[in-house]
């Protein structure tokens, strides 16, 4: 059945003011002029319901092994990322106007709005799938929809090694991070994988560890006995009960953590984390966006003003608090570790700056850096 046979037959269901049938199916099809056979009628409710539960269309794709991203860019172009690139779906919608229905059912499933007063939303589903929309008004091709699948599995650094993303290597040096307790840093781009590998390596926390996250969206999932998960609340249709990360960070210094983290450091939160990392709480980690280790002093220097935290406090910060930056980069669709930086200060200026320590290759050498011995001083202390 064809598009706008399906919005003849919606149309008329609609007026039951009721839950349809598949008799009342049947007749809405007899009187829109339809073929009524065992087959279509089975084609028909089949579509129906796709358009009123889950992702409609998106459906298979959502169901594809290994796919992390469903993108929708405007009615004819739909987009799957399943660790190697994007790739070109078959995919399609008939209108715009399908594809606006779509983002608005599922913005509504989970509370929130999506309209031209709202144009755009970024919310949670209850499996866990991140959905971001954009209405046609400010986005062109069309209403774009951006899906975030959560990850099927726990991923455990034994698996980035068998993967090739990590080598025999660089899986020593991070179990060494973890088991000595270091403060550390993910960096790296979008889709990089430094959630995945933040979560490996909270699975090597001992046991009888607390383990506290704080996130906006949940998204970690490590395999560890005793997790406590905060999430954020953006506000509500009268902008107000929203819960920021800033209010759940400070929350979590309260619960005892014995390894604080923080999902991704976006805002002002950054503030309050440096400062439980200088404050006792060993241990704690996070995951920041940054073009490389490098550049990370920089990126949570613009993160810090959110939150009023001036440019010499936040580096005098940076460096009591943290000990190592792990940068996590995509080439070709290959996601792999690039490098561990120590966190030092530039002598006469007061401001943090990383150094290479390790550094690995796509063919799995390891090159060691100027911060190399300082690496291992604080792997052994």
């Amino acid at each position: 059945m064809n598009v706008p046979e399906l919005e003849l037959v919606r149309g008329r269901l609609a007026h039951l003011g009721r839950s349809h049938n598949s008799t009342d199916v049947a007749e809405a099809m007899h009187a829109a002029g339809q073929i009524v056979s065992d087959t279509a009628l089975v084609a028909t409710v089949e579509a129906l319901r796709r358009e009123s539960v889950g992702a409609g269309v998106l459906d298979p794709l959502l169901r594809l092994p290994g796919v992390t991203d469903v993108l929708v860019n405007g009615p004819d172009h739909v987009y799957v990322d399943r660790g190697e690139g994007l790739e070109l779906t078959a995919v399609t919608f008939g209108s715009d106007a399908d594809v606006r229905r779509l983002a608005q059912r599922l913005a509504s499933s989970v509370g929130r709005r999506l309209d031209e007063a709202a144009p755009f939303v970024d919310a949670r589903l209850l499996d866990g799938t991140r959905v971001h929309a954009i209405l046609s008004t400010l986005a062109s091709p069309g209403t774009c929809l951006s899906l975030r699948i959560p990850s099927r599995r726990t991923w455990s650094l034994v698996d980035w090694v068998a993967s090739g993303t990590l080598s025999r290597g660089a899986e020593q040096v991070l179990t060494q991070v973890v088991s000595a307790r270091l403060a550390f840093l993910i960096s790296g781009g979008t889709g990089s994988g430094k959630t995945t590998l933040l979560a490996a390596l909270l699975g090597l926390v001992p046991a009888d560890e607390r383990i506290v996250i704080v996130e906006d969206s949940r998204e970690l999932m490590p395999d560890h006995p005793h997790v406590v998960r905060l999430e954020g609340r953006p506000p509500n249709a009268e902008s107000t009960g929203a819960v920021t990360m800033t209010d759940l960070v400070r929350q979590s210094l309260r619960m005892r953590p014995d390894r604080l983290v923080v999902g991704e450091v976006r805002g002002a939160e950054v503030r309050d984390l440096l400062a439980a990392m200088n404050t006792g709480h060993e241990g704690g980690c996070a995951t920041v966006h940054a073009n490389s280790a490098a550049d990370v002093p920089a990126r949570l220097e613009a993160l810090a003003a959110l939150g009023q935290l001036g440019r010499q406090a936040l580096h005098a910060q940076l460096t009591s608090a943290v000990d190592v930056v792990i940068h996590v980069g995509r080439r070709s669709g290959q996601r792999r570790l690039e490098a561990i930086h120590i966190v030092v200060g530039a002598p006469g200026t007061g401001l943090a700056r990383t150094e290479c320590a390790v550094e690995f290759s796509a063919d799995g050498r390891i090159r060691h850096g100027p911060g190399a011995l300082q690496l291992e001083r604080l792997l052994s202390r």
